[in-house]
């Protein structure tokens, strides 16, 4: 199979700033000349092939060109290329509201339309077509293409500015490089291997140690700092480290409300949803009110478990106690007593999961299951964007010949500045049919800041970064496994409610004896964990679950809130105030972290909701099929045609119920966090 060459050759990666914008114009121009051929045609030869075929490959086009142009500002370590790449992403997000605004290219998809159903030839076209055609309508009635020319036009100018508000939020967020400095006694209680990676230095009379706010270096603060001002300290700067987007969340709240009232919605969590499996605002906020009111009893029973464990732990340590229960207390506490109950210790599991094992492991999982295999691209044939980046040619397991070729997989997977500081999948470039009739290849990229090694050891990941890894290979394979006819329905192009579901459901490999063992492998004697670890491990999944899940939905309802409001607040208040009521965690100071709250302008604005709604969805389809075994390829390949080949080409409840040979329902989602399903629906 080494010898095999894919039939489609990957991108370079070597543009200069100047390329990137030239590059993006031309694209750009080019997909205008063919809106203006279609907006130019009679309305008698309107039809699919002369408008709906041809506006869609023309954007297919701009997205192969554009997308890994538009990449770079994520990951790339010249401010130079990053900056050019936000130039050229403000260019095309421009354009696209410009082409989407235009009422002659949407008269002649309306014509063309109304002569698909008076021919008759609408009943020739297959589902997806039809599907393709009904979402360009959509889209154009969406837009605001139906108002006056005065309020298109500034409905034109809220929307460019909302897109720029968007696009500097996110460049702040990215080149983040703050960091916070401890003395090694107020670090006492972090691993030694993680304070052995701060950067060290002499301050006055004193050696202090630099922690960043990347996730490997402050998170363990959280969890393990002995001293109570050592975690407020942190948890108060990583908060704070944003503050520059607080005035820009405002003001992309204030153009949403505007944009959504010129379009005709009483809200913007009304216009998002629209198009989502929950449908509307007030569905959201249902789903979120009656979960809450099923995990609040148990959140308070935790917090005052956790509660009299810092009350005693105080009393040990000589600490004054007040009574409250802080949110840097959350995690550390949390710790405390799973290592208390269980007698299971983080930094202990950590030990069994090095990078270097883990990583191929769990590609090996995946393969194996979904029948596909990764070929490494190395040396001289390596074209990447930085020299940690990995480079994979996925192929079926069977390959004898370049039909079998599935598309490329790129894993980033090490923090370094300027970089994209989460865990996300990009899809780069899309899987579609060409008009040869031959195949474009999908290219899916996965961004991570895993703990690099440290002088002590290697690169070690904490259980919780074994399962978001897990996760986000998820996207990765809906990315490359899907196969559609054309790129708008590829891959994760489904609802943003449901996206997120086929890989929370993948998640439950992590919690899998079988799985657990394969993938773990101690640093020092390379023995997997051992079976009664394992069963300590999956023992603390849902310990303390009500506590976590009420703090997502206090995202969940943040997120809803400022998206249905009619007026501006005062934001951080309302951040801070809702912390408070619901996760039942005192926030201390008040800090702006709705700065710190990427999601909102990137995609998952009045949406976060659905990664609470979208587990009912996780839950169901892993107890009905994979549970009873969940490493049988057979099962692999029923969810590869089931869920991942279709995209976004169907809805997606008939691609669940096709799965589960039924409807879908809350069940096992219910049982999973509550142990009973009596009186229970959501």
């Amino acid at each position: 199979m080494a010898s095999l060459t894919p039939p489609q050759a990957p991108p370079e990666w070597n543009h200069t700033p100047e390329e990137v914008l030239s590059t993006t114009k031309q694209a750009l121009a080019q997909n205008k000349a063919v809106s203006n051929e279609v907006a130019a045609l009679p309305e008698a030869e309107c039809n699919f092939d002369t408008v709906r075929l041809p506006l869609a490959n023309a954007e297919t086009e701009v997205l192969i060109i554009c997308g890994p142009l538009g990449f770079y500002r994520n990951v790339s370590t010249s401010k130079e290329l990053r900056d050019a790449s936000n130039q050229a992403e403000v260019l095309q997000r421009d354009f696209d509201v410009e082409e989407s605004m235009r009422l002659d290219v949407f008269k002649a998809k309306a014509a063309a339309e109304k002569n698909l159903h008076e021919s008759g030839e609408w009943k020739k076209l297959s589902d997806e077509q039809r599907r393709l055609v009904e979402k360009m309508m959509l889209d154009g009635k969406r837009a605001g293409l139906a108002l006056p020319e005065k309020v298109r036009e500034v409905l034109m100018k809220s929307k460019k500015e909302l897109s720029q508000v968007c696009l500097d939020f996110n460049k702040n967020f990215n080149e983040e490089d703050g960091l916070i400095s401890f003395t090694l006694e107020e670090l006492d209680g972090v691993p030694s291997d993680v304070v052995s990676g701060y950067n060290k230095r002499t301050e006055g009379s004193k050696e202090v140690y630099d922690v960043t706010f990347k996730t490997p270096d402050i998170f363990p603060i959280f969890k393990f700092a002995h001293n109570p001002n050592t975690r407020r300290s942190a948890q108060e700067g990583y908060e704070d480290r944003l503050k520059q987007n607080v005035p820009l969340l405002e003001k992309a709240l204030d153009l949403r409300r505007r944009i959504a009232a010129m379009l005709g919605y009483d809200t913007w969590a009304d216009y998002i949803t629209e198009v989502k499996m929950v449908k509307s605002g007030k569905n959201a906020q249902d789903f979120l009110d009656n979960l809450e009111a099923k995990l609040r009893p148990v959140g308070e029973k935790e917090r005052k478990i956790l509660l009299q464990l810092k009350k005693e732990d105080h009393e040990k340590r000589g600490l004054p106690f007040d009574g409250e229960f802080y949110i840097w207390d959350y995690r550390y506490y949390d710790r405390v007593y799973i290592e208390k109950t269980l007698n299971l210790d983080e930094s202990l599991v950590k030990e069994y999961f090095p990078v270097s094992v883990v990583v191929p492991t769990i590609l090996k999982l995946y393969q194996d299951l979904l029948g596909v295999k990764f070929i490494e691209i190395k040396d001289n044939n390596k074209d990447v964007w930085h020299p940690d980046v990995q480079q994979f040619a996925v192929w079926e397991k069977d390959a004898k010949d370049e039909s079998a070729f599935v598309g490329y997989c790129y894993l980033d997977l090490f923090p370094r500045a300027a970089k994209y500081s989460h865990a996300a999948v990009w899809g780069l470039l899309p899987g579609y049919e060409l008009p040869s009739g031959k195949r474009h290849y999908p290219l899916r990229a996965m961004v991570a800041s895993l703990a690099k090694s440290t002088p002590e050891r290697p690169a070690l990941m904490r259980h919780d970064d074994v399962t978001t890894f897990f996760h986000e290979m998820g996207h990765v394979f809906h990315g490359l496994l899907s196969r559609t006819k054309y790129a708008r329905f590829h891959g994760t192009s489904v609802a943003r409610d449901f996206v997120e579901a086929p890989s929370q459901m993948l998640e439950n490999w992590c919690w899998e004896p079988k799985v657990l063992e394969k993938m773990s492998s101690h640093y020092k004697t390379q023995e997997p964990l051992s079976p009664e670890l394992i069963d300590k491990l999956i023992s603390s999944r849902y310990v303390n679950v009500g506590l976590y899940y009420l703090r997502q939905l206090f995202y969940a309802k943040f997120d809803l809130k400022v998206h249905v409001d009619k007026e501006a607040a005062d934001y951080t208040k309302l951040w801070n105030d809702l912390r408070e009521s619901i996760s039942l965690v005192n926030g201390g100071k008040a800090q702006p972290g709705q700065g710190t709250f990427g999601h909102i302008v990137r995609g998952y604005d009045a949406g976060y909701y659905g990664y609470t709604y979208s587990l009912v969805f996780a839950a169901d389809m892993y107890a009905t099929v994979f549970k009873k075994d969940p490493l049988n390829p057979a099962l692999g390949k029923l969810y590869r045609d089931k869920i991942l080949l279709v995209g976004g080409s169907r809805d997606e409840t008939d691609s669940l119920e096709d799965f589960l040979g039924r409807s879908p329902n809350s069940n096992a989602f219910l049982e999973e966090i509550f142990g009973t399903v009596a009186n229970a629906s959501l």
